[in-house]
């Protein structure tokens, strides 16, 4: 395994959180191991070749690689199950009725990583409006920072053992089997969702219209206060007025912002 000097370190940890907000200091022997993968192949000498290639490279294929080897994308189908009986049966018939005219949800998966959140999210928002999906518009923006997961969010593609928590009618309903234990995401529930490469910490969002609902787990776990601040302060100004925000289990927004706290987790525009 690669070892860097403290210095150096302490070089690439400025960087991440500078950059995408992400706080690696602790996790030093994960970026070493990441690193060693990274320099497979290449012709670096020694680490500050590669820093200077990592802070000059024009292109962003340098950043884009560091990006992909240092983000953790752990995620799975229902995970923290009770964020979507909350969605499904407390925020869908609030924004039926509070929505009804217009007719139009929008729903963001912010660090949506391969794309089980936000497919979950599809399918409780397809088994809801089952009747009326053709003239209801719910679109699921799923975003994330690396270029790896988002390609495989998009595919739609996942082994049995990932989908194994599913209801069974979702399993026959909304995927098609292709060989083996490989399921794929059909396009009803594809069709659903948008992937886009996007980074939380831009200074601004590009979104013309407001969200109603924000889920954003198990994300600001790996960022520092300030950066936790600044990021929700963000989704205060992109969320619709009596939208939700959700956070993961493990976080909390134990400090001053716009959001009313609802329950564990869970937060409201109010």
């Amino acid at each position: 395994m690669i070892k860097i000097a403290d210095d150096e370190f302490k070089l690439l940890v400025e960087f991440m959180i500078k950059n995408y907000g992400i706080n690696l200091s602790p996790k030093r022997n994960f970026v070493e191991n990441r690193l060693e993968k990274i320099f497979k192949g290449k012709s670096f000498e020694n680490f500050c070749e590669y820093y200077k290639c990592l802070i000059l490279d024009k292109t962003g294929k340098c950043q884009e690689e560091i990006v992909n080897n240092l983000t953790i994308n752990y995620t799975f189908f229902m995970r923290e199950s009770d964020h979507f009986n909350y969605f499904k049966n407390t925020i869908l018939p609030y924004l039926n009725e509070s929505e009804k005219d217009k007719k139009d949800l929008r729903v963001w998966s912010a660090g949506c990583a391969t794309g089980e959140e936000a497919y979950t999210l599809a399918m409780i928002l397809y088994d809801y409006f089952e009747n009326e999906n053709n003239i209801w518009d719910t679109k699921i923006l799923a975003t994330d920072i690396s270029t790896n997961v988002i390609e495989i969010g998009k595919k739609g593609v996942y082994e049995e053992e990932n989908i194994k928590v599913l209801p069974q009618q979702w399993k026959i309903k909304y995927f098609n089997e292709i060989k083996g234990n490989i399921r794929e995401i059909k396009d009803q529930i594809k069709k659903q969702v948008i992937f886009r490469v996007f980074n939380l910490m831009n200074s601004k969002y590009p979104f013309k219209k407001k969200f109603h609902v924000i889920f954003c787990k198990n994300v600001m776990i790996y960022f520092d206060l300030e950066n936790r601040k600044k990021l929700v302060d963000k989704f205060y100004e992109c969320t619709k007025q009596g939208g939700y925000l959700f956070i993961g289990h493990s976080e909390s927004l134990n400090f001053k912002n716009g959001f009313k706290y609802v329950m564990p987790s869970v937060y409201r525009k109010e």
